[in-house]
Parts: C-alpha cells; sequence; structure tokens
C-alpha cells in the first residue's frame, strides 16, 4: 500500500496504540456508534496507522477515513492538507467533522457517514 520503513512503521503503529488507549470523548462516542458493523455492515477501525499518519477511524471496503478535529486542528491546516493528500493519493476519501459536533449532534454526524459510506462525492469537511 505505502512505503515506509520498519521502524517508522514500528512507531506509527505505537502511536496508535497510545491514541486508542487515551481516547478523547468525541472519538468514544463516535466509535460506540460505528464499531461492530453498526453502519450497515461497514466495519471501521479506529487509530489506524497509514503510512507516517493515524487515522482516527478507516473504512477499508469503502476507503473512507473519518478525522475528528479539536481547536487545534483550526492552527494546523497546512499540516491537515498535506496528510489528507497523502490519503487521498491512496485513494481514500476524508471526512472531517469538529468535535463539538460529534458531542451536540451525534445522529447526525452518524448519518452524514453513512452518506458518506454509499456516496463518492463526499469528501473533505462536513458540518454537522
Amino acid at each position: 500500500m505505502y512505503a515506509a520503513s520498519s521502524l517508522l512503521t514500528a512507531e506509527v503503529n505505537r502511536f496508535a496504540r497510545s491514541l486508542r488507549k487515551h481516547a478523547t470523548d468525541p472519538e468514544r462516542l463516535l466509535w460506540s456508534r460505528l464499531r461492530r458493523r453498526q453502519l450497515d455492515g461497514f466495519r471501521f477501525r479506529r487509530q489506524r496507522a497509514f503510512g507516517p499518519y493515524v487515522c482516527d477511524f478507516i473504512c477499508l471496503e469503502a476507503k473512507l477515513i473519518v478525522e475528528l478535529d479539536g481547536s487545534q486542528h483550526v492552527e494546523q491546516m497546512n499540516y491537515d492538507a498535506r496528510r489528507d493528500d497523502f490519503m487521498r493519493s491512496y485513494g481514500y476519501r476524508i471526512v472531517r467533522f469538529w468535535n463539538g459536533d460529534v458531542i451536540s449532534q451525534t445522529d447526525i454526524v452518524v448519518e452524514t457517514i453513512f452518506e458518506a459510506l454509499r456516496r463518492p462525492d463526499l469528501d473533505g469537511r462536513l458540518d454537522a
């Protein structure tokens, strides 16, 4: 899928494992709605290594990545754009939601992810 040194891969995998152990409240809430194929049978993985990056949630079958953003992402938009470009170069789509939307409008966020699984035109920041 992507080339990376085994040292970098091991480090990214360790980081992903740490993120899984220390999930934020919005991540835990959304994971409770995505895990165990609850969304029409699609399997999601959380905090999954992808090259030198870690995805919040990824559905390999639909080639869809779901990212949750806190306030720090306002200041790191260039980093996020490079990261998204890297993932898109492998044919994945990225949908982004604000943490606050996940907490306050969980059902709408989940419905939007459900739509994105079926509609290849949904990509980018999707405000709930």
